[in-house]
């Protein structure tokens, strides 16, 4: 398709922006680097433009959730270990992007070219500036706000003190909507490139994020953001032109949705990101098997039972004694993300099968038991080293309906119709009954009991259909539900019962350290891990505090 044709173009003509620059280097000062050779005619600005485009966030990262209560990886994270030190250089302060972004806006109306074009590509950088700032916020909340590129005349600011994190993130909104108003519709946009409609779901991600870390970390004024987040959800919602895609499977389709080789004309892509045999590859099937973590004991406890209740709840749960029995009658997402009896991981040359049986526990492929398939295709070309070819989401559609429901639920506006618009299409494709909200009952082991509870499971139903795609410890820290991460359950595998251990040769399982239950417990030194709520944000380098004192103070806790 066209698209794919673009994304070779894109790769070529960055490398030889990069090559042409890097040229420049010897003979222009930096502040006036592309000023003779570039922003002469629009495409020198789509050129530039280009080199952003690397920096979407892939949501098909099961790699990104080692950090958080879902993932349980062999080797402890050190950062919710509690073990993370403060740096002295680098630690995500890096302003090279934002940098790059401010010096396209100062000089793109230098182009000779229609006020259309013009914008539209100023869209496409304040796009990504918003981005780029609001992945600053989290990671540090209070930054500087810098509107304009630095050069040797800017020490105003780059020795100027940081902007409060509510006002920074109001510049952010203003930067989502220029990109929402300017940025073409389908029907207009160059294949391969942003659109009104990834602008859109950006903003209701960011807006959702913003609203409720307002709210759960009392910094008021969350209506602003979360009204934002609904109408940027139901602009996308009401375009129809994105949908659940499904073929009526329920027992495959979501699995199948994240092994396509071309997402391109799927329905639920709003941004899909492509790849090409001898272009651009990548290689998640093949780490899938060899990840060195697995899903924790306390995310899988959170998947509903056929009959729409909890496990606490519902007479249809057989308990955990065996990965078979903890499957049976469980939402078809749970053998659709993790590795169960009958999975069939390879498709062989030879026309044989690698058929699931027992769980690869005492492996890199699956310490917990619990082993990750989103994205594992059974197509041996996929899991050639650095070959695969399947295309991964930048925005997903699914997204969109649970920033929906969820914005709706924290202004109280959620009703029977918006769940049926939205949480219920993803329910459907897996053939799970409707949340209803007159026959809500709260789980008693709910890991939020004191949440509302439509809020508590439109919360589960987030954490299990957005699974293994980046999106839990940034819900964590913008709830402000960091002691999550304290329950022991988080840090456990799969109970591990006499029966089962005695099918495992013993070389294989004769390491595993079982907790006082049963369960496979991974960290031997520790029964839990700690929050501290300095955890909420990442120290500042010390170089920086020592160049410009106007930062400090440091972040609270780490001094």
């Amino acid at each position: 398709m066209k698209i794919r044709q673009f994304l070779s173009y894109t790769i070529a003509a960055t490398g030889l922006f990069i090559s042409a620059c890097n040229k420049q280097l010897n003979l222009l000062p930096k502040d006036s680097l592309s000023e003779p050779a570039y922003f002469k005619n629009p495409n020198d600005l789509a050129l530039y433009c280009n080199q952003f485009y690397s920096s979407l966030p892939l949501q098909n990262s099961f790699w990104t959730e080692t950090n958080s209560d879902n993932q349980v990886p062999l080797n402890r994270n050190t950062f919710l270990a509690g073990t993370y030190p403060v740096p002295v250089t680098g630690g995500g302060w890096d302003w090279a992007q934002i940098r790059a972004v401010n010096y396209f806006l100062q000089r793109y109306t230098r182009v000779q070219a229609d006020a259309a074009t013009l914008n539209k590509y100023a869209a496409e950088a304040r796009f990504f500036r918003a981005l780029y700032y609001w992945q600053k916020v989290k990671q540090f909340g209070d930054v500087p706000w810098l509107n304009r590129d630095l050069n040797d005349t800017s020490a105003s600011l780059l020795y100027g003190p940081k902007t409060p994190h509510k006002q920074v993130m109001d510049s952010v909104l203003a930067d989502l909507n220029f990109a929402v108003q300017y940025l073409p519709d389908l029907d207009d946009v160059e294949d391969g490139r942003l659109h009104k409609f990834a602008a859109l779901a950006l903003k209701s991600r960011i807006c959702l994020w913003e609203g409720t870390f307002r709210k759960y970390h009392g910094l008021g004024g969350e209506a602003v953001h979360l009204n934002a987040a609904v109408a940027a959800s139901e602009e996308i919602i009401s375009s129809n032109n994105y949908d659940i895609w499904s073929t009526g499977n329920p027992t495959k389709d979501y699995y199948n949705l994240f092994i396509q080789e071309d997402l391109t004309g799927n329905k639920e892509a709003i941004l899909p990101a492509v790849y090409i045999r001898n272009v651009l590859t990548q290689n998640l099937s093949r780490q899938l098997t060899e990840s060195s973590t697995g899903f924790s004991k306390n995310f899988v406890r959170s998947f509903l039972c056929t009959d729409g209740r909890p496990t606490a709840l519902s007479p249809l749960y057989k308990g955990d004694d065996s990965l078979d029995a903890e499957a049976t009658n469980r939402d078809p997402r749970f053998t659709q993300l993790i590795a169960t009896r009958g999975l069939v991981l390879q498709n062989n040359a030879d026309g044989t099968q690698n058929v699931f049986t027992l769980p690869a526990i005492g492996t890199s492929a699956a310490p917990t038991g619990y082993m990750i398939i989103k994205c594992l295709s059974p197509d041996p070309a996929q899991w050639n080293a650095n070959q695969s070819t399947l295309d991964m989401f930048y925005f997903r559609y699914a997204e969109v309906l649970l920033n929906e429901a969820e914005a709706k639920a924290e202004l109280g506006q959620c009703t029977q119709a918006v769940l049926d618009n939205t949480v219920n299409k993803l329910r459907d494709r897996v053939g799970m009954p409707h949340m209803v909200i007159a026959s809500l009952v709260k789980d008693p082991q709910s890991d939020f009991p004191a949440l509302p509870v439509l809020l508590d499971e439109i919360r589960r139903e987030r954490r299990i259909e957005l699974a293994a795609e980046g999106f839990r410890l940034d819900d964590l820290l913008r709830w402000k539900a960091g002691k999550q991460i304290e329950k022991p359950e988080t840090i456990l595998g799969m109970k591990l019962v006499p029966a089962i251990r005695a099918q495992y040769p013993p070389s294989q399982v004769g390491g595993i350290q079982l907790d006082a239950n049963g369960y496979i417990r991974l960290y031997t030194n520790i029964t839990n891990r700690t929050w501290n709520d300095k955890m909420y944000r990442y120290p500042i380098p010390t170089q920086e505090l020592n160049l410009n004192p106007n930062l400090l103070p440091q972040n609270a806790g780490w001094q």
